[in-house]
């Protein structure tokens, strides 16, 4: 009897390609979770910092990461029923255009991800920082739905409101100016007692007062 080999088909091939995405996607949603993670604290200490537009910021970043990994998840769910379809020869040529473009994307989230030093420059004072955050802030200005706008800032106004009380409870902890307690000088303590009207001083007017109403 003979060996006879099986032969990969380009269907075979997709399948496997795509179960490769899969699981990288996977992978960079498990990492992003933590930068996601940071990005709210870092809106929340902005807020607390009375730093509006970097809050602003980190909301906005995280928002484009959550919806690019959704978004990339939704394609290669699409993809995985395309593969499986008994007419997979007919609709190959998308199959492989939707597999290079799923590539493209993941290439993106990894760059976009960056590791948690990249985060914290979004509330940093540097130079380097300050122009990180120009440079995130024009990426997303043609990248970011309005739609996603418009959730950022509600998810922007709840955190204010959840910051609220905390904020409140900052100012009212302000210590208040401590008054010394040394005591005064020679000098001082004479001016004092040139300022305090003499018992007798102060009795004459209520004395004239009296003298007039009887009259």
């Amino acid at each position: 009897m003979g060996n006879t080999s099986s032969r990969v088909t380009a269907q075979d091939k997709a399948i496997l390609d795509l179960k490769t995405q899969r699981d990288k996607l996977h992978q960079y949603q498990r990492r992003i979770t933590v930068l996601t993670d940071r990005e709210t604290q870092i809106a929340k200490q902005m807020l607390l910092a009375g730093d509006k537009p970097r809050a602003l910021l980190a909301l906005r970043r995280k928002k484009y990461q959550e919806t690019l990994l959704t978004k990339t998840d939704g394609q290669l769910e699409q993809l995985e029923k395309l593969t499986s379809s008994v007419e997979f020869a007919l609709i190959q040529k998308d199959v492989v255009f939707g597999l290079q473009q799923g590539t493209k994307v993941l290439q993106e989230i990894h760059r976009e991800m960056g590791g948690i030093e990249h985060v914290e420059k979004l509330m940093g004072e540097t130079a380097d920082a300050i122009a990180y955050q120009q440079e995130v802030s024009e990426m997303l200005g043609g990248r970011i739905s309005n739609q996603d706008e418009e959730e950022v800032e509600d998810e922007l106004a709840a955190l204010a409101a959840e910051m609220a009380p905390k904020s409140k409870q900052q100012e009212q902890q302000q210590p208040l100016p401590s008054v010394p307690d040394t005591p005064l000088s020679g000098d001082a303590q004479q001016q004092q007692q040139q300022q305090q009207p003499e018992p007798e001083e102060a009795a004459k007017p209520a004395e004239a007062r009296q003298a007039m109403l009887a009259s």
